[in-house]
């Protein structure tokens, strides 16, 4: 058997090839939307893909079905309760998939969202032990799906973390304790708010060490799995719909186009969203009046996708030879109108274009906090980290949720900004100033520098 795991750390995200050496058939699950390296590593062992199984509808990225299908001519596969709107193979619950030697079996494991399954696969069609579970988003390593972030779906959250409970106890915990448990994220994800850096554990291991799986009361259960969960970004329902769809596949390999700053000006004046991916500081120092600092060295498209509404024109700022890495990462969420993109270099010919961002020492706000009657602090931390510590008097607006709630704050006042390091409130200082606010400014280094400043 062929197993193999990739781990997108920009993504939190765990897809999978499994093969069978004896025929060499193939399925991956989960696939990324950039699909070159299953290809490359069907071809590596000689095995041939026939099948792509998807756990549930993704909210959290556009998957790959679409990609892998046409290149290779799979069939895409979801649990029977999924409602795709393209040819797919229904997999009903308990049903076993062959390849050879290998086995895969569908188990119907909603919570997290009402299709959700989970892959039970047998390196060997009699093995009493099962090699390993791929849990999707019902279960992670130290925690499981959050049975919340997709109500609209005509569930409630507390129909779903039934449904959850249930699933973990009578279709995962019924497995061995050796099975290993392969699970679609891993810590950074909003899937969860629990979740471990290990990509691999065993339901023994989950079964004595995963928080939610202690509770033998349900009502407990949803209570405790549904409290403290961090707020999703927007584009969340727009890609678990966009995963159910027909849509167009993406031409990773396409090369985008390089404008000039009068060219990035009319795609302004038409609407588009100018995308800095730089470093914050390097942003602070000079960019395009009006953009929106979103680094690729954080969390950069799950944090666009929370600024930006999908189906906006974007234009990137970045460094050369870093383009295609930042319109991959935003197609990787179903962000596909990237026009083109632009060297902040040739804002050196064109200033009349260009401003900087205010950043403030921790010390530097002390003083402006004490000093400056009416300045509005907002701390853009999510809920749970702002109860662990904050400025005084500070309005707790979680970054994704600040698009929706601008309206809260007055756009007169002096504005600070700060988040735990710098990384959010670079991204919520840029958005503030493109809606109008005047006089903004963020704090270097974040809670933690003004909570060393108070030692």
């Amino acid at each position: 058997m062929i197993f193999e795991q990739f781990y997108l750390e920009c993504l939190s995200h765990a897809s999978y090839l499994i093969g069978d050496t004896s025929t060499g058939r193939a399925v991956v699950v989960d696939p990324q939307r950039d699909v070159q390296q299953y290809l490359d590593s069907a071809k590596s062992h000689d095995l041939r893909i026939e099948l792509v199984l998807e756990t549930h509808f993704h909210a959290d990225f556009l998957s790959g079905h679409l990609e892998l299908a046409k290149a290779t001519g799979a069939t895409i596969g979801y649990g029977a309760v999924a409602k795709p709107q393209f040819a797919a193979r229904a997999f009903t619950d308990g049903e076993r998939y062959v390849l050879g030697e290998v086995v895969l079996e569908i188990r119907h494991t909603p919570g997290h969202t009402p299709e959700s399954v989970s892959i039970v696969v047998f390196e060997h069609a009699n093995d009493k032990v099962p090699y390993g579970v791929l849990t999707g988003d019902t279960m992670f390593i130290g925690d499981v799906g959050r049975p919340d972030l997709l109500v609209s779906v005509g569930k409630t959250s507390d129909e779903l973390g039934r449904m959850l409970f249930n699933s973990l106890n009578n279709k995962l915990l019924t497995l061995p304790d050796a099975t290993r448990v392969y699970p679609a994220h891993g810590a950074g994800s909003a899937c969860g708010k629990n979740l471990s850096t290990e990509t691999m554990s065993t339901i023994g291991e989950q079964r004595k060490t995963n928080y939610a799986l202690q509770f033998t009361d349900i009502e407990k259960f949803v209570d405790v799995v549904t409290e403290g969960q961090p707020p999703a970004p927007g584009y969340f329902i727009y890609d678990a719909q966009r995963n159910s769809q027909v849509r167009d596949v993406l031409d990773e390999h396409a090369v985008l186009k390089k404008l000039t700053i009068s060219e990035v000006v009319k795609h302004v004046d038409a609407g588009a969203v100018v995308l800095d991916t730089r470093d914050p500081q390097l942003f602070a120092t000079g960019h395009i009046v009006s953009s929106i600092n979103v680094g690729m060295d954080g969390r950069y498209a799950e944090y666009a996708g929370a600024v930006v509404s999908p189906g906006t024109n974007i234009v990137i700022t970045t460094d050369e030879g870093h383009e295609r890495e930042a319109r991959i990462r935003l197609a990787r969420i179903g962000y596909d109108n990237v026009v083109g993109w632009f060297s902040v270099d040739e804002l050196a010919t064109s200033p009349e274009y260009s401003e900087k961002s205010s950043r403030l020492t921790a010390d530097e706000f002390s003083q402006r906090a004490s000093t400056l009657a009416g300045l509005q602090v907002v701390d853009v931390r999510n809920e749970s980290e702002f109860k662990l510590g904050s400025v005084q008097g500070a309005s707790n607006i979680p970054v994704v949720q600040l698009p929706n709630r601008i309206s809260e704050l007055d756009p007169a006042l002096p504005t600070v900004v700060y988040c735990a390091g710098g990384y959010r409130s670079s991204i919520a200082s840029s958005l503030l100033k493109r809606a109008g606010f005047t006089d903004v400014s963020d704090v270097l280094g974040g809670f933690e520098s003004i909570r060393l400043l108070r030692q």
